[in-house]
């Protein structure tokens, strides 16, 4: 590829973050999989990228990062930077909890904004410095269905992603004198394993409170297990790896949002929302242009 460009992807050992650095790797890039404990738990997919990047001769680098800690952010950008510019940022790292929204506890809550909200504001401070100083770049941030709609017992997962949606957003406006873009990637329920590995709410009093209703998680849970069981092509999660791929060699100024997968109304959602965003941006640029 003549225009091969050096991508950090976060959330890397597994789902989407897996296949969207295994998708960009085949599409001629240089791509940093970045995943947490790769002498333990990730190793065999650090390993599984690492032989799969050997077989077909693609730059795909297995790497160590931890997207709360915002030493570890920084230091391993800056490792990335002095081998050449970071052209595109990822932000696919995540967590999932599902079940009553009452009964996750205070600590459970700020461990999973630290992941969804934080940790993707932590990366993103880590490249911007960078690509400010070069006048470009891309930050790709994985949001969801859930960041555009509330849904019962995802109220802490929506929370976190209408939040990061929100951050995001607001920075794609504030960066556009520096040729970057920051856009969103919402995807609806995809076959990956973020449905298993879905976090439980903890405060059992709480729970029993609920009754028969505690039992939301399971079922809601159950639902998405029975989709992902048909087989559709739509709930296929190399669609997302695909679109990202899209985005990134896209010409031009892209879309602040792309809707991936089922629609369950986000579509409508973003059409209709957006004169209005726009509306009131074109209205504040006035005001500040008066000043």
């Amino acid at each position: 590829m003549s225009d091969q460009k050096t991508i950090l992807v976060t959330g890397a050992s597994r789902g989407i973050g897996k296949l969207t650095a295994k998708t960009l790797a085949a599409h001629g890039h240089r791509v940093y999989a970045a995943m947490r404990d790769i002498g333990g738990r990730n190793a065999a997919a650090a390993a599984e990228l690492t032989d799969y990047a050997a077989d077909h001769g693609y730059d795909l680098r297995p790497v160590e990062l931890d997207v709360s800690i915002p030493e570890d952010a920084a230091k391993r950008v800056a490792e990335i930077e002095a081998e050449g510019p970071l052209h595109v940022l990822v932000n696919n790292a995540g967590i999932m909890p599902v079940g009553v929204t009452e009964a996750f506890s205070i600590d459970q809550m700020k461990s999973y904004f630290d992941v969804n909200m934080f940790g993707l504001a932590t990366l993103s401070q880590a490249v911007l410095p960078g690509m400010r100083a070069r006048r470009n770049g891309l930050l790709i941030h994985l949001s969801s269905a859930a960041g555009r709609l509330s849904i019962p017992y995802f109220g802490v997962y929506c929370a976190s992603k209408w939040a990061m949606e929100a951050y995001a957003e607001s920075l794609n406006y504030e960066l556009e004198p520096f040729g970057i873009q920051s856009v969103l990637v919402e995807p609806s329920g995809h076959a990956t394993d973020l449905v298993a590995t879905a976090p439980a709410p903890d405060a059992d009093a709480i729970l029993a409170q609920y009754g028969r209703h505690a039992d939301g998680r399971s079922k809601m849970l159950g639902m998405f297990n029975d989709l992902f069981a048909q087989g559709h092509a739509g709930n296929d999660a190399q669609n997302v790896a695909n679109r990202i791929a899209e985005l990134i060699e896209m010409d031009g100024k892209r879309p602040i949002r792309s809707q991936v997968g089922d629609d369950m109304g986000v579509t409508a959602i973003n059409e209709a929302t957006a004169p209005i965003q726009s509306g009131l941006i074109q209205h504040l640029s006035q005001i500040y242009a008066a000043e």
